[in-house]
């Protein structure tokens, strides 16, 4: 699988990969992982069926992760980027306030480079264990994407499968140019949701990356193996560097 960058030869379903692999998939060699901001952990002493605390040390033993939103510095192509990789396998990629500090962390970062920030989305939305707290990353990181376009930097999203709820209600739809990954799933509230709420049956494919193409949502679908490539040859076009004469 690793040979096919984790995509099935037979049906091309394109299998969910965490931060480690993106990073040596997307970006040229020698790329620098950012050491992830420091926030308060389980601010509500939150509690279900397991201590929320308890949740965190599994997710990290699991994944080998702080967080679920992970940064690195480095090139694509030779083109300077700043990005961010979602890991669905961490609490499935859900945003709390480690989530929302990463994301500006990685945001003011490309800023400092005078670079382009890249986020790859993996997410199940909101983190409930941070009940509020969870909510208020998504103006927090609308503002840090506010700041890149002040500096003049382009801001790319590639969302991967799945990226759903208060993920895709914010930083997740706010690229410069949206790309996505074939058959992801893309949308707010799940299908079943949304059919019993309007009464009706929704169309084949909805909220599939290649039904959001079709209906003006995204600006492309590409193929996992021709990603590096697609995003030297955007990053060639929007680096700031580049201008005019």
């Amino acid at each position: 699988m690793r040979r096919s960058l984790f995509v099935c030869p037979r049906c091309d379903h394109h299998g969910r990969i965490g931060p480690a692999r993106r990073f040596e998939m997307l970006m040229d060699p020698g790329y620098t992982v950012l050491a992830p901001p420091q926030v308060k952990e389980d601010p509500l002493k939150f509690r279900d069926s397991k201590r929320y605390s308890d949740r965190i040390k599994a997710a990290r033993a699991a994944t080998g992760e702080p967080d679920a939103l992970i940064n690195a510095r480095g090139t694509i192509g030779g083109n300077k980027a700043v990005m961010g990789v979602q890991d669905f396998a961490f609490m499935g990629g859900s945003m709390g306030m480690a989530v929302g500090a990463a994301f500006v962390a990685g945001a003011r970062a490309a800023i400092e480079d005078k670079a382009p920030y890249i986020v790859v989305t993996a997410a199940g939305g909101a983190r409930m264990q941070e009940g509020i707290l969870s909510l208020m990353q998504m103006p927090k990181a609308t503002v840090a994407i506010a700041e890149l376009k002040e500096a003049g930097l382009p801001y790319i999203v590639l969302l991967t499968d799945p990226t759903t709820g208060g993920v895709t209600a914010s930083y997740a739809m706010l690229g410069d140019i949206q790309l996505a990954e074939p058959g992801a799933l893309i949308g707010f509230a799940g299908q079943r949701v949304i059919e019993n709420t309007i009464r009706e049956k929704l169309p084949e494919g909805f909220q599939r990356a290649e039904y959001l193409l079709d209906h003006g949502m995204i600006d492309m679908v590409v193929h996992r193996r021709d990603l590096r490539e697609r995003l030297a040859l955007l990053l060639s076009y929007l680096a700031p560097q580049r201008k005019a004469a």
